[in-house]
Formats: C-alpha cells, structure tokens, sequence
C-alpha cells in the first residue's frame, strides 16, 4: 500500500466524499482517511465501481501516498483545520502539501500558509462552490496561494471542475490567501442574490396576492431569459415541493428566521476595513439577522400594524419586478468585484477578474447567464474601474432602472420590506452622482473637530474657523 495513492483526501463527509468519486471517474488513483468508520463504509459503497479505500489510521494513509504527498483537507473551518494540520505535519516530508478545501478564513489561511513554509510543507486554501452535486459532477475551484502546489495538483482540478464551452472552471488565482478571499466574496454575492430573490418573492406573493404555483410560474419564465442563474433554478423548484406532513407546500410551514455559517458576515467586515461599499451584500446579511427576531416582529406588527393594498397593474408591475432583479443582480455582482479589485491591491492578491468571473460561470452556486457578459466586459478592459463602467452593462443599466425605480416606490409606498433592492438602486444612484452632498459631512467634521477639508477651486488642505464673526 506504499506510494499507491495520487491524493489523498481528509474528511469524508458529503463534499469531501464526492469530490474522491469525481476524482476517481477522471482516472485518478484516490483514497481518504477520516475516524468515521461510518464515512469510510459509505465512500466504499459509493466509490464500488472504482473500488475505492479509505484509511482509519493517519499513519498507513499517509504512507500510501505518492511521493510528494498531495493532502487535500475538507472539514469544517476554524479550529479543527488547526488540529488536523498539527497531526498530519509530523508525518509529512519537506516538499509534501496541504491543500485547505473548506471555508475557511483568509487571514487564517495566511497564517497557516506562513508557518508551513517555515517547516518546508507547501500550502494553498481552495474555495469550492457547488455544493453537494457540483463536488461530484463539476465544482467551480478558486486555489490560491503556493503556486508549485497548485501546478502539482492543476491537472486533477481542471479534469474534475466543471466546464463551460470546453473552459475549465479552475484558475490558479493569486498568492497569498487569494483564494480563499475569492471564495469569501463569492459567498457574499450568494447572499445578496438569495436576499433579492427572497425580497422579489415577497413582492410576487403579498404585494400581487399571487400563489405558489403562479409565483413557479414566473420565476420559471424569468429563468428561461437574462435571468437565468443556478439560484433562480433552484428558487422556482422550492415552489413545487408538497410537504408530506401538512399535505399543503413546504415553503408555507417553513419558519422565516434564516440561519447563516459566517461567511456573509466576513466579506461585509472586510468591506469595512478596506473602507470599500457593498451595500445589497450588507444588507443581505443584516436581513438574516433581523430575521432570527420572530418574537419581536410578531410583536410590532400587532402594535404598529399597516394594511398594504394588493398592487393591481399585475402585468406591468411583474415586467417592472423582472427588471428590478436583474438590476440588483448586476449590482450585486459590481459590489463583489469591485471589493476583490480593491483587496487585489490591498493585499497584493494580483486578481484577475476576468478569469474569475470565467470560473464563476460553471458548477459553482452564483453561476448566471449574467456572468458571460460581465466576463465579456473584463475581457474587453481588464482594468475596468466599476462593472457599471462597461458601456454593455450601461446599456443594461439604462433600460432597466426606471421599472427598478417603480417597484421600490411601490413597496416602500405599501410597506413592504425590500432591503437589498432598495439599497441597490441607492448604491447605484450614489455612483452616478458626480457632486454628492458629502462636502457637508467635511464642513460638519471640521465644524467640531478640526478634521480639516480640501476645496474644489484650490489645491490643499485647509482648516475654516467656523465660530468667526462671518457666522
């Protein structure tokens, strides 16, 4: 059993497990250790057709491995990766790797990375999108950091990820903890996207008064045109499924209160830190958060209660609706990559966005027809400043906005919730807008505080004494 295996692979949980038989239908010889004897058997099972083995010790898995060892962890981020790291280390040799597949923290990976290399071992973290299906039929891999790790296992990520007209959905991305950055930002898209799905839902069902199959009806319509995505897919099946217990839809007995692992919540501090907007991400997250307090909401709705009237345009105010989720889609898309852009250069990532949206478009959970014409636009001009600057998406832009416009007028007239799609509209009104009214915030900061302020007829940096007699 020495120096039998090409990888091997820690943690046989359902992702860890399927990207092994993705592994083995492309040829490659794989194993997996995990301290499961439930996780063993079922990769067993699973993997009969390839006659697949796993390992209960670390010790005889490790030494089945071909020389240089290529490790690849997928287990729950945070402490744990620590743990595994801190046995596997003293059965690796210098030139071995460890390849940290799961969702963890960039700034942990760096550190990982950086204590690692100290001890000759090579490391890169990898984002994985896709889920359970896509670790089995074609994931969408965003690896990041030692680059003579990444090509030594390049070929057996580009056979397994998915594919999109021939293109593999695997780039290397960048030094450092690039990848996993990626993959965080990624992840805050998701829930952007997933917020303004659910805000447009809303929309359909309480301000349209429509049902769960005509609510099917258009979301399957809308995904057979621009906005076809993976996240509508899935949305619009959600409206089919009958719940066995109830004997009525699934989707009416589900409580509203959305639970989150993190990931959300990383990319809006980091956006704080690099001091760089992404509002719809942000308020996606704040959404979910709000919505864990059922007992207040319940509460003030008796106490502060509003009667909303049914919108009765139904045809035009559904088009407006279609327009108004492709708007924040896009906007969505613009906030993320303007953050990598700027964390490209904070952090010396050297991102290319266009080889990341072209990896996006495969196998990974935001996937969108969407994501062809924003790789289209980085192809065009790689050193776009703003998705909204692309003269294509302006295009887009400008059809679209007045019947954004409409539907958030008409929630916010019929108090309705929509967060993330008004904070859209928003963001984008603030970027076209070439004199904001924020030279009254300098005047205010340097009114108490003496912050100072620069003028817009003069160079400089000036300080007014605001309490003189010209008050």
């Amino acid at each position: 059993m020495t120096n039998q295996y090409t990888l091997g692979m820690i943690g046989l949980g359902t992702m860890g497990r399927n990207l092994l038989l993705n592994m083995a239908d492309n040829g490659f010889a794989v194993t997996g250790y995990d301290k499961d004897a439930k996780m063993l058997q079922k990769l067993e099972e699973d993997g009969k057709a390839h006659d697949l083995k796993g390992f209960a010790s670390l010790e005889d898995f490790i030494q089945s491995l071909e020389l240089p060892r290529r490790v690849m962890l997928l287990v729950p981020a945070g402490a744990i990766v620590d743990s595994v790291i801190q046995e596997l280390v003293p059965l690796l040799d210098k030139g071995d790797m460890i390849i940290d597949s799961g969702n963890s923290h960039f700034t942990d990976t760096s550190r990982r990375a950086t204590d690692l290399a100290e001890q000759g071992i090579h490391f890169f973290g990898m984002g994985i999108s896709g889920g359970e299906e896509g670790a089995r039929f074609g994931p969408s891999m965003m690896p990041g950091g030692d680059k003579a790790a990444y090509d030594a296992v390049k070929p057996i990520l580009e056979a397994v990820s998915a594919k999109v007209k021939g293109d593999p959905c695997v780039a290397y991305i960048g030094p450092g903890a690039s990848g996993h950055f990626v993959k965080m930002v990624h992840n805050g898209i998701e829930y952007a996207m997933m917020q303004i799905l659910a805000e447009t839902y809303g929309l359909l069902k309480t301000g349209l008064g429509y049902n769960n199959e005509e609510i099917y009806t258009t979301f399957n319509k809308w995904n057979d045109g621009r906005l076809k995505s993976f996240l509508l897919e899935v949305t619009k099946d959600v409206f089919k499924v009958k719940d066995e217990k109830s004997g009525g839809y699934l989707i009416d007995v589900i409580k509203d209160e959305a639970k989150s692992k993190g990931t959300g919540k990383w990319t809006s501090q980091v956006s704080m830190d690099l001091q760089l907007p992404i509002p719809t991400i942000n308020e996606a997250v704040s959404s979910r958060d709000l919505s864990k307090y059922k007992q207040l909401r319940v509460a003030l709705d008796a106490a502060l209660p509003h009667t909303a009237e049914k919108i009765q345009n139904t045809a035009e105010f559904e088009a407006q609706l279609e327009q108004s989720l492709y708007f924040a889609m896009i906007t969505c898309y613009a906030q993320g990559l303007h953050l990598l852009e700027a964390a490209s250069a904070e952090f010396k990532y050297e991102l290319n966005l266009k080889e990341i949206s072209q990896i996006w478009r495969g196998g990974c959970i935001i996937r969108a027809e969407l994501l062809q014409d924003i790789y289209q636009a980085y192809s065009q001009n790689p050193k776009l400043p703003h998705l909204y600057a692309d003269a294509a998406i302006q295009g887009k832009l400008k059809e679209i906005v007045p019947g954004t416009r409409k539907v958030v007028v008409k929630a916010i007239e019929n108090g309705f919730a929509i967060p993330a799609l008004a904070s859209a509209i928003t963001y984008y009104d603030s970027f076209r807008t070439a004199n904001s009214p924020l030279n009254l915030t300098q005047a205010q900061r340097d009114f108490f505080g003496a912050h100072t302020f620069e003028r817009t007829d003069s160079e400089g940096i000036f300080h007014a004494d605001w309490n003189s007699n010209n008050l």
